[in-house]
């Protein structure tokens, strides 16, 4: 099975991105976390990515707040799907981070998921893994199916102590 990559522009942005990894876990798939700065370490990041296919990757997850330029710069040296999480760790509420990463300009495209939303990420790159992999296609559909569940027992719950 290929791997993960995820990829945070500082350590503070861990709290964010531990979802992810967690959700990765869930599913089995191998991953490894980095702390790799787009503007500050602008050599590893492009080492990464343009690597990452021969280092047996299938997807990088980037999380970046602020001037998010993570996931574009590393999406710039691979063909490999870049997922871009937008940090909110600025008085802009992470809507500069979003911004940063959807104007991605033609033929350098990063998919993007919600603020915060490293589950998504993670979630998203098991899909783009699950086409090759029946296996993890199975897990996926579990998942959904649990989750489907506990939306049906809430539902009885509250149904049970209003009507």
């Amino acid at each position: 099975m290929k791997k993960i990559a995820i990829v945070m522009g500082s350590d503070s942005d861990l709290p964010v991105v531990k979802p992810a990894a967690d959700t990765l876990k869930e599913l089995g798939i191998p991953f490894e976390v980095r702390v790799i700065s787009a503007h500050r370490t602008p050599v590893e990041a492009a080492e990464l990515s343009k690597n990452a296919r021969k280092d047996g990757f299938g997807a990088i997850i980037a999380a970046a707040g602020k001037a998010a330029h993570l996931a574009g710069a590393l999406a710039a040296n691979t063909t490999l799907p870049v997922i871009g999480i937008h940090v909110k760790a600025s008085v802009l509420d992470g809507m500069d981070a979003l911004l940063s990463t959807v104007q991605m300009p033609a033929g350098i495209p990063v998919a993007t998921v919600a603020i915060d939303g490293a589950k998504n990420a993670a979630l998203l790159a098991a899909e783009i893994l699950s086409v090759a992999d029946d296996e993890l296609a199975k897990k996926l559909d579990d998942m959904r199916a649990s989750a489907s569940d506990k939306v049906r027992a809430k539902d009885a719950e509250i149904k049970a102590m209003f009507n």
